[in-house]
């Protein structure tokens, strides 16, 4: 995958961090600094560690199913887009404005950074299955956590400032620019696009 395709799955997979990261910002009292890098270190670091877990398990498996791989990548892609978009239009049940839900503390990040980062394990699987040129996985998981850190960082203070007015909308810009990476690898190895 290219630069440009990396940078706009970067983009799809920060929007579930930058939910959360909302969410910290509107239950915080007061936004500083620190604590927004320190939400953005826990999703980036998380967002950039999953996609290389995935892709390394996703390469062991690559030989075996080269003839399917673009379709595997496919559904990935379109599954993760899906949910996201389905996510986006449920009623928030985690997004309450306590203590807790505005901690910055390990206990209090690291299920959020699991939880966010999930997809990244997915997508991972398959950049291993559609990579054979452009970027490496060390340069692409590199982009998606530096992403990643300034999208939650940026959700933090949005937060706080706006409240949970755009997540929805960012959820759901992610979804569909997964899905659309999907439809672009499909249409490429069918040679209906060429870039």
């Amino acid at each position: 995958m290219g630069l440009i395709e990396v940078i706009m799955i970067a983009l799809g997979l920060a929007m579930d961090a930058f939910a959360v990261s909302v969410c910290k910002g509107l239950a915080m009292t007061k936004v500083k600094l620190r604590d927004a890098a320190i939400v953005g270190l826990w999703f980036g670091g998380f967002q950039a560690l999953m996609p290389a877990i995935g892709y390394f398990l996703g390469s062991r498996f690559a030989a075996y199913i080269e003839a399917y791989d673009h379709w595997i990548a496919f559904g990935l892609l379109l599954i993760i887009g899906a949910n996201m978009i389905k996510e986006s239009f449920e009623k928030d049940e985690g997004c309450c404005c306590d203590g807790k839900a505005a901690s910055v503390s390990p206990k209090a990040m690291l299920m959020p950074a699991i939880a966010t980062s999930i997809d990244a394990l997915a997508v991972g699987v398959a950049f291993a299955m559609v990579s054979r040129d452009g970027l490496g996985i060390g340069v692409a998981a590199a982009i998606i956590g530096v992403i990643t850190f300034a999208v939650s960082m940026a959700g933090v203070k949005i937060g706080g400032i706006f409240g949970s007015h755009f997540k929805h909308y960012a959820e759901r810009t992610g979804g569909v620019i997964l899905i659309i990476i999907g439809i672009k690898i499909v249409l490429e190895h069918l040679g209906i696009l060429a870039f």
